[in-house]
């Protein structure tokens, strides 16, 4: 890891995470999810859902059927638990499912940043992926597990990019200057997956969001970063740097992994 990792090492412990439409395996590299145009490799596509249930299923048979794919084990989010969605392409979605299984029926379509589902303590092991039961806006279903985790705390970085990178950058989109400033929270070995999960414009600053997981701790599965960028004639200079922990055993009260 770079030299800005050290200090969020000894800040946080980090995260988890679950997906949304083909729930790929294969992890992308830095140098095809960070353009200047802003393309992402996705994890699971939406036009891959399947159509919805025709019957109402009840939250009891939705965790409890002895009929579920996979094996239940003790492992992931406990029940109550809030937890949030990680790694997913701002032009992706989570699919919650009906059961778990990456070709089952899809309830809903979970947004890349919402940070809001509440854990029903429940996690299956299938032969390639682990599964964990929540309830999404009353809806209850399963995500892979690969794309939840807790939020930990958010702290100014800004600074710490500055020094780091020795100037302060200048892209000609804000997706450019963003990936000039997530280079710097990424990991060489093991190589981070970095996933661009939101670009906007906000009042008079551009604005991209990043999830780089992967940085070889078992409690600290990654960071999500918050760029603004200052719009100039010639594209956008840094205003400012935001990163948060990404947890993956729980977060204490102040906002430590555990």
């Amino acid at each position: 890891m770079r030299r800005i990792g050290v200090p969020i090492m000894a800040l946080v412990l980090v995260a988890c995470a679950g997906s949304a439409g083909t729930e790929s395996t294969t992890t992308s590299q830095l140098a095809t999810t960070t353009t200047g145009s802003g393309s992402t490799t996705t994890s699971e596509s939406s036009s891959t859902t399947t159509e919805m249930p025709t019957s109402t299923t009840s939250t009891t048979s939705i965790i409890d059927s002895p009929d579920l794919p996979g094996e239940p084990i003790e492992f992931g989010p406990t029940a109550g638990q809030t937890v949030a969605v990680v790694g997913i392409a701002s032009n992706d979605v989570l699919n919650l499912r009906a059961i778990p299984g990456a070709d089952q029926a899809v309830l809903e379509g979970i947004p890349p940043l919402y940070d809001s589902l509440t854990a029903l303590g429940e996690t299956r092991e299938l032969p390639q992926s682990l599964w964990i039961a929540v309830e999404y806006e009353d809806e209850v279903g399963w995500v892979n597990l690969r794309y939840i985790a807790y939020l930990g705390a958010t702290t100014d970085a800004t600074e710490s990019v500055l020094q780091e990178l020795g100037t302060s950058p200048a892209a000609e989109t804000i997706e450019g200057l963003g990936s000039i400033v997530v280079e710097t929270f990424t990991s060489e070995d093991p190589v981070s997956e970095v996933v661009i999960a939101d670009s906007q414009a906000t009042g008079s600053l551009g604005e991209v969001t990043y999830d780089v997981l992967g940085l070889g701790d078992d409690s600290v599965r990654g960071v999500r970063v918050r760029v603004e960028g200052t719009p100039y004639s010639g594209g956008f200079t840094l205003h400012g740097v935001e990163m948060t922990a990404l947890c993956a055993r729980g977060v204490t009260d102040d906002g430590v992994c555990i």
